[in-house]
């Protein structure tokens, strides 16, 4: 499905459960002023077409004792199809990494992780990363205040 084939009401099924994925059929209905039986079928549609690919919980990192959020940069020195299929499994793998995006620029990978404390971060860069067969650049920026996490997208 394309955006081009969403009309206002499927975008307001959209926005709305982008802010609480746990509203209810009803009141997202009466929200869009939408019987139930329509708004549960976009909703199916939506989620058939994949255009909602799931719902989650939003957890606060810092209140489950993940201190330490870090955005890490790796080069790799080769790129046949055998080692980055090696290099993606173990990333997907790897519960600490919470994102992790092949980049253009100077490096190959750009991963979003999180660890309990430095000390665990740095049983994860060695015990996780530097063991990651090609993997030759490995460049850390922690940081230091948290301004705005979000997985929202701007749908107008």
């Amino acid at each position: 499905m394309s955006v081009k084939t969403l009309d206002e009401k499927d975008i307001g099924v959209l926005r709305l459960l982008q802010e609480d994925g746990r509203m209810a059929n009803a009141k997202l209905a009466e929200q869009l002023a939408m019987s139930e039986a329509s708004c549960w079928r976009r909703l199916k549609r939506l989620l058939d077409d994949g255009v909602i690919k799931g719902f989650q919980a939003l957890l606060n990192r810092k209140a489950l004792g993940f201190g330490v959020l870090s955005f890490v940069q790796l080069s790799c020195s080769r790129h046949s199809e055998k080692t980055t299929k090696i290099f993606e499994n173990i990333i997907k793998a790897s519960p600490n990494v919470l994102s992790c995006h092949n980049t253009t620029g100077d490096d190959d990978f750009l991963l979003q992780v999180v660890a309990k404390d430095m000390d665990d971060y740095s049983d994860f860069i060695e015990g996780v990363i530097r063991k990651i067969p090609g993997v030759v650049n490995i460049r850390s920026n922690i940081s230091l205040r948290e301004i705005k996490a979000s997985s929202r997208l701007p749908l107008g």
